[in-house]
């Protein structure tokens, strides 16, 4: 591997990132992803402890060193922003109320996807707004799925039609779909026959208010564990050089008694009450639901630009969708969409879209239950009962709109970044198809409006997060046998216990090549480790040493 000169503002950038750019050699990628990719093989992915993240915000509590940025929370988009941030040199902090990935970004339908329906409303209303949404999301859910393989796979999902005009409506418009996505596409959707189908999906009804099921066509979306998603991404930022906190509440916004510019936040540190002033260049916000609760500490005045949404969600058991197939339910009887799709071995089943109250903690509604269940059961041959679901969650959709709209299922969701008043900016609407674009516009208005002076442009968009580097789906399979956890027994012998190929698989899937550290974690937690197999790079490790 040969030695590189790099330019200066990637030498800086290394020295952020506690690099040595003499030491630096040629990987793959160049700019911030390289530079990224050696921190985080480095350190093995470990992320510093939450005491020297508040060590290094602690060296912005004056208004004469601030940060470049300030981000305030942690669901997809703030941690997107912040990693965006850091990879492009500036010092950026980002603090969040609750935990990473507590609020919208964890309570989703899991999909990456284009948009479907908004595929269909473009054609049929010729807004050329929604088609450029679809456009945009498709290319979007393939760099997501390409940055984070381990976490994020192509799920086919079955449209049934129980009409023959179904089956031409419907082959038409995913082909359209397919020609949409261009060469983002995953794989080209096609149609099943009646009798495949019933192979195929099983738990699907023959027949449907009367009709014989006819077929199905089969297209292509993207799967992800949204809150794992979620938590990568802030960890890669704060590998990358961003100060993260969690538990840390922004209870007023910091302003210039002269210009009434926002120059910072002030900050409760939720777990252990200390309050304390962080100052930045720019602010900005990205709570989601929460952003006019912040929008009227910049300005009392603004108006809302939040109309909420209630997503809600019921899980069943594993036997109502087969493992590596999903349905969509394309109209029900209020023409709303539906999905029964495959999840971590149970059924996760939404979404509902009707308006809804702000809340930390929002619970689906029994009415919304109710319309979940009655929907998928014209569709099942299996009774749906009360008794089946095994859990429910909410999520609070922040779309961007005039509050007046009556229906929210007819709003776009795309995202809008807004300069409120000088030295803060708002970021709310879109998807989490398209966190990682929102980052970059928001970024780039802040550095715009800031006057910052990022040492490169945007490299999110090939940016493997951090348990991609090194990851390959039969990962789990070198898991299961190069880990063996110990344990003791009632006479105190220790005895090998093994891996099994369910674990192995959710540690490949949740952490990615990171998860070679979790099995040390649990193949030395009631003792003293011990040598492990070379086949994926482990010697012996002092565990209080690595992981404390």
């Amino acid at each position: 591997m040969r030695r590189i000169v790099l330019p200066v503002s990637a030498a800086i950038l290394a020295i952020k990132l506690g690099l040595d750019e003499v030491n630096v050699m040629a990987k793959e990628g160049s700019g911030g992803v390289g530079l990224v990719k050696e921190k985080i093989l480095s350190t093995n992915g470990i992320v510093p402890s939450r005491v020297e993240h508040i060590s290094k915000l602690a060296d912005f509590c004056s208004l004469n060193k601030p940060l470049d940025v300030l981000v305030i929370g942690g669901g997809a988009t703030g941690s997107g922003v912040a990693l965006d941030a850091a990879t492009r040199g500036l010092n950026v902090g980002l603090v969040e109320k609750d935990d990473f990935s507590s609020g919208t970004s964890s309570r989703s339908t899991k999909l990456l996807h284009g948009g479907v329906r908004y595929l269909e409303k473009a054609f049929f209303n010729l807004d050329y707004g929604q088609l450029k949404l679809v456009f945009h999301a498709l290319e979007e859910r393939n760099r997501v799925i390409q940055n984070a393989p381990h976490m994020c796979h192509p799920l086919p999902t079955m449209t049934p039609c129980f009409t023959w005009f179904d089956v031409v409506y419907y082959w038409a418009g995913l082909k359209a779909y397919d020609l949409v996505a261009g060469s983002a596409i995953l794989q080209l959707s096609y149609y099943y026959p009646a009798k495949r189908v019933l192979r195929d999906f099983p738990t699907l009804a023959k027949e449907c208010d009367g009709r014989k099921l006819r077929g199905a066509v089969v297209y292509y979306d993207g799967q992800m564990n949204d809150s794992r998603l979620n938590v990568e991404i802030a960890c890669t930022a704060a590998l990358a050089g961003a100060s993260v906190l969690n538990h840390a509440e922004v209870t007023s916004l910091l302003k210039d008694k002269i210009s009434g510019r926002v120059i910072g936040a002030h900050i409760r540190d939720n777990l252990t009450d200390k309050e304390f002033d962080i100052y930045a260049k720019v602010v900005v916000n990205a709570t989601g639901p929460f952003s006019d609760t912040l929008r009227k500490m910049a300005n009392k005045d603004s108006a809302n630009i939040i109309s909420p949404a209630s997503g809600a969600h019921v899980i069943l058991p594993d036997y109502y969708t087969p493992k590596d197939m999903g349905l969509i339910i394309p109209k029900t009887k209020d023409g709303r969409v539906v999905f029964i799709l495959p999840w971590n071995g149970k059924t996760v089943v939404g979404t509902t879209d009707s308006t809804s109250a702000i809340t930390d903690l929002p619970k689906p509604r029994e009415d919304e239950i109710e319309f979940i269940l009655n929907a998928i059961s014209d569709y099942l041959n299996i009774k749906v009962g009360r008794s089946d679901i095994l859990s429910t969650w909410s999520g609070i959709r922040p779309l961007a709109t005039d509050p007046s709209a009556k229906s929210t299922s007819s709003i776009s969701r795309d995202h809008i970044v807004n300069v409120e008043c000088p030295g803060f900016i708002t970021i709310t609407g879109g998807k989490w198809t398209t966190y990682r674009s929102m980052a970059e516009d928001v970024l780039n208005t802040a550095i715009k409006h800031g006057d910052l002076s990022p040492l490169s442009t945007c490299v999110t968009a090939d940016l493997p997060l951090m348990g991609a580097y090194g990851w390959e789906p039969l990962l789990f399979v070198q898991l299961a046998r190069s880990y063996v956890p110990k344990k003791k027994t009632k006479d105190g012998k220790i005895m090998p216990e093994a891996m099994d190929t369910t674990t192995a698989k959710h540690l490949s899937c949740a952490y990615g090549s990171m998860a070679k550290h979790v099995a040390i974690i649990a193949q030395v937690r009631t003792f003293k480790p011990y040598l492990v197999s070379n086949e994926i790079g482990f010697k012996h490790y002092d565990f209080h040493t690595a992981y404390s």
